[in-house]
């Protein structure tokens, strides 16, 4: 790692492009007062200085590296990667990839991301491809979930991999010395599941890794906490976490006709913003754990949400900065390998 934290930044991905780009880096000074992180921003600068000069601030702790074009949230991966050398999002990537940052940041195409960046970084060896993280607000923290989108179709090789990787991902953010991993499936009981997920269970509980593994766990034990690392594909895991996003807005919409209902209503809610109130807002607000990280990677990229704004993409931030601190990738490293050992060995039992 450099000496202080230095995050790349792909300025022009996402919906809202720059602006919420430099919103999320003032948002972030004013989240963490004490961290010293740099900044290192990609994009225009025809529509990145004008941003700088109004917020000295941000200025203060970035750095501008002028690109022309940028990749466009319609392009496709195969497209994105033939014509993305030079863009934003590219030159963020290949930051990563010189050490001159410690992570990159993007609210870009997520599939010319993932593309890109395993182009430039390359897979960490044992690792057939990245998975896409998210942290799961819970009673008693966060459970991360994944994969949440990067592969559609997993098999069982697969899925250990990404239990391997959500465990150390888990124990590198949130410091949790031994965190619990669950397969998601259809029920609890060993003839539950297709057979991708049956011969997963197997091969984790035969290969002998340092796992905490507590077998199959259902949708609903996800949100409870009772899992800290949950796994399941990118079909599944996505829809999950689009249906929990949605639903949280919902419950946040009917919280907040409830207190504007009456004038009693108002006039409690007036008392409860004094605290309450925005801490149960903060704790159903998706851009508060907004960020997911492609993992499996020889470096740390953060896929922030398309449609973030300067709150959601400080978080992303925050996810950036809290993997750069980390011992992520000699731990991956380790299990890997030694789940690697584990299939040489089946190969010379056979």
């Amino acid at each position: 790692m450099t000496g202080i934290p230095t995050i790349s930044v792909d300025a022009m991905g996402g919906d809202l492009g720059p602006l919420a780009v430099v919103e999320g880096i003032g948002q972030a000074l004013k989240r963490w007062p004490d961290r010293k992180t740099k900044y290192l921003l990609h994009g225009h600068e025809d529509e990145l200085k004008p941003l700088l000069d109004a917020n000295p601030a941000v200025a203060a702790v970035c750095e501008l590296r002028h690109a022309e074009t940028q990749v466009q949230m319609t392009d496709k991966p195969s497209e994105a990667v033939r014509r993305a050398r030079g863009s934003s999002m590219w030159n963020a990537i290949q930051c990563v990839k010189s050490g001159e940052a410690d992570a990159i940041v993007s609210s870009g195409n997520t599939g010319a991301l993932m593309a890109i960046s395993k182009v430039i970084l390359r897979m960490k060896k044992g690792v057939h491809r990245p998975a896409i993280s998210a942290n799961w607000p819970t009673p008693k923290g966060h459970t991360v979930v994944l994969d949440v989108g990067a592969n559609v179709q997993c098999g069982a090789t697969q899925l250990v991999e990404f239990a391997i990787m959500g465990e150390a991902f888990h124990r590198a953010v949130f410091g949790e010395s031994k965190p619990t991993v669950g397969l998601l499936n259809v029920g609890q009981e060993e003839l539950k599941g297709n057979d991708t997920v049956r011969e997963a269970d197997g091969l984790i509980r035969n290969s002998g890794l340092e796992l905490d593994y507590r077998g199959f766990i259902e949708g609903n034990d996800i949100s409870a906490g009772k899992i800290d690392v949950v796994v399941t594909d990118g079909f599944t895991g996505n829809i999950a976490l689009k249906t929990a996003e949605g639903t949280a807005r919902l419950v946040a919409g009917w919280v907040r006709e409830a207190l504007m209902s009456s004038f009693i209503a108002k006039l409690a809610a007036g008392l409860l913003s004094l605290g309450a109130l925005d801490r149960l807002r903060q704790r159903m607000d998706p851009r508060y754990i907004n960020g997911g990280v492609l993992l499996g990677l020889k470096g740390v990229v953060v896929k922030s949400h398309g449609g973030a704004d300067g709150e959601g993409f400080a978080s992303a931030l925050g996810l950036g900065y809290a993997m750069a601190q980390s011992n992520f990738m000699p731990e991956l490293r380790r299990m890997l390998d030694k789940f690697m050992d584990y299939g040489e060995q089946q190969k010379v039992a056979e």
